[in-house]
């Protein structure tokens, strides 16, 4: 097998030539992207671009005008029922700012996805919400706590736990860090990271942590003029010939971090 169509197996999301828009407004125009089996991909760009609506139409959640989009090799408008339910259970989402049910203690905020897809009796299920509490580095006490009893940081962890019910191949982050402190956000980049290494996931995340897209993002792809207008390497954005991009990630906030990087 030669490298490119080694490398074209390896995509486990691909969208070609997307069009999304909402009345006149036109928010993605033919937009093309491609994401690789184990990468964590930082998706970027400035405010009222897209950045969710991209995501949000991947997963189904807002529909679109033209294009394709392939997850795992299906083509989602060629899929039968039950090879979308098969899909969907590969998938993990963490909204932002987690999302979670108010009404719902974290444990039972997990077990809403074995629910909807799984038969499960409930102490298997319980045992199964612990391991997910357990693997995304909270107390064993915060089963049992409502999302209002939680802190920021612990909002994000048990979201991600509930993102990670399934056992997914591919997890979506919609603003990961946002409002985290420095410390916290650092600290979840860093379980992100372990994630991906020890379950072999492929992420997704949309984010405007520089810090983030530093540490642990493999590879960026910057939205603008309603297509991705660059992806690769780090090297690559500080050497693309665009000025929103060299002030995103040359600017006075990036200093530092390109200094130290």
């Amino acid at each position: 097998m030669d490298q490119v169509s080694a490398k074209q197996d390896d995509v486990v999301l691909s969208v070609k030539d997307l069009t999304v828009g909402f009345g006149s407004n036109v928010v993605l125009d033919e937009l093309n992207l491609d994401i690789y089996r184990g990468e964590i991909l930082g998706f970027v760009g400035a405010s009222g671009t897209g950045k969710s609506v991209l995501m949000r139409t991947v997963l189904r959640l807002l529909p679109r005008r033209s294009g394709a989009i392939r997850i795992f090799g299906v083509d989602f408008d060629k899929a039968t029922e039950e090879e979308r339910l098969r899909l969907d259970m590969k998938l993990g989402v963490l909204f932002q700012h987690g999302a979670l049910f108010s009404a719902l203690t974290v444990k039972e905020n997990i077990q809403v996805p074995m629910r909807e897809y799984l038969d499960l009796p409930q102490a298997m299920m319980d045992e199964l919400a612990r391991l997910k509490i357990e693997l995304v580095g909270l107390a064993p006490e915060a089963a049992d706590k409502y999302p209002s009893e939680l802190s920021g940081g612990m909002i994000k962890r048990a979201a991600l736990a509930r993102a990670l019910a399934l056992d997914p191949a591919l997890v979506f982050l919609d603003e990961p860090t946002s409002g985290l402190d420095p410390i916290g956000a650092a600290e979840f980049d860093e379980l992100i990271a372990k994630l991906r290494d020890t379950l072999g996931l492929t992420v997704y995340m949309v984010t405007h942590d520089l810090d983030s897209l530093f540490s642990v993002c493999d590879r960026i792809a910057v939205l603008g003029n309603k297509k991705v207008m660059v992806e690769g390497t780090i090297e690559d954005m500080l050497a693309f010939d665009d000025a929103w991009v060299q002030s995103y990630f040359q600017g006075k906030r990036a200093r530092s971090i390109v200094r130290n990087a």
